[in-house]
């Protein structure tokens, strides 16, 4: 049986430690895991011409919109976000599934946050979609969706507010962060612009990053008294997630996490 990550660039990825980790613990022998550099427009030709071993996929950047258009079975989650983060064989072909949400929401469970009133998004691409639905889960009555471009926020706010959740677009040098979870989406690159915002030791920040980390950002609002959770737990559990779907066996949690600490401590 074969499974890979699906994205470009790839090389980079921690996918490969943690599903052939699963797969050496589950004893699952005959099972490979292997890393595609693939273009979202190389995806249909890719897939069509598989064959019956191999049974699923992670999928990343520039991937996830192009995943959900070629499923022949496309799951709530990643019908609502407009994006999948797995494909799963079935008997009738390809299911898209998304458990980018499943690893945000377990990641603010492990920083303490077991109900959300009021939170923030920073940034408005998939990974704030994914967000925005995670917070909803927790509880949510109101997010402020926090942004240079207020038009890029659209589709985060109306995945809100198809949960029932109420949104406020707000521009980033006038954002006050009122709330005690705040989830940050955007690229290193972006961040220093951040540094300038009310941090306070009452927030909760969840970073989704994990390479470089720490982050100026994590640095900065930690340095501030906020409690900060990285995106490496992140990938970690959407990756758990990811096992069960394409395998249809438990994750084993503790092999999973000691190959992925063992990888990045070599980073």
């Amino acid at each position: 049986m074969r499974a890979a990550v699906l994205g470009r660039p790839v090389a980079h990825s921690l996918s490969p430690v943690l599903h052939r980790a699963a797969y050496a613990a589950l004893g699952l022998t005959h099972w490979t895991y292997d890393a595609l550099d693939i273009g979202a427009e190389d995806l249909p030709v890719l897939l069509a011409g598989l064959g019956e071993e191999w049974r699923g996929f992670s999928v990343t950047m520039p991937c996830k919109q192009a995943a959900v258009a070629v499923a022949a079975e496309v799951q709530p989650l990643p019908r609502l976000l407009g994006a999948a983060n797995t494909l799963v064989r079935t008997e009738g072909g390809w299911r898209a599934e998304n458990t980018d949400v499943a690893g945000i929401g377990m990641a603010l469970q492990l920083a303490g946050v077991e109900e959300v009133g009021r939170a923030a998004i920073i940034g408005a691409g998939g990974t704030a979609a994914a967000a925005a639905v995670a917070l909803s889960s927790l509880g949510a009555e109101h997010v402020d969706v926090v942004v240079r471009d207020p038009a890029r926020a659209r589709e985060a706010v109306r995945i809100l507010e198809t949960l029932g959740v109420t949104a406020t677009i707000t521009p980033l040098h006038r954002a006050g962060l009122d709330g005690p979870l705040v989830v940050s989406t955007v690229p290193v690159d972006a961040q220093p612009a951040l540094l300038s915002l009310p941090w306070r030791a009452e927030h909760t920040l969840l970073d989704v990053l994990y390479a470089p980390w720490p982050t100026v950002l994590a640095e900065h609002a930690a340095a501030r008294g906020a409690t900060v959770a990285g995106g490496l737990d992140v990938l970690f559990w959407q990756a758990t997630v990811q096992v069960e779907l394409i395998t249809g066996h438990p994750a084993p949690i503790e092999a999973m996490r000691v190959a992925l600490d063992a990888a990045v401590a070599t980073r």
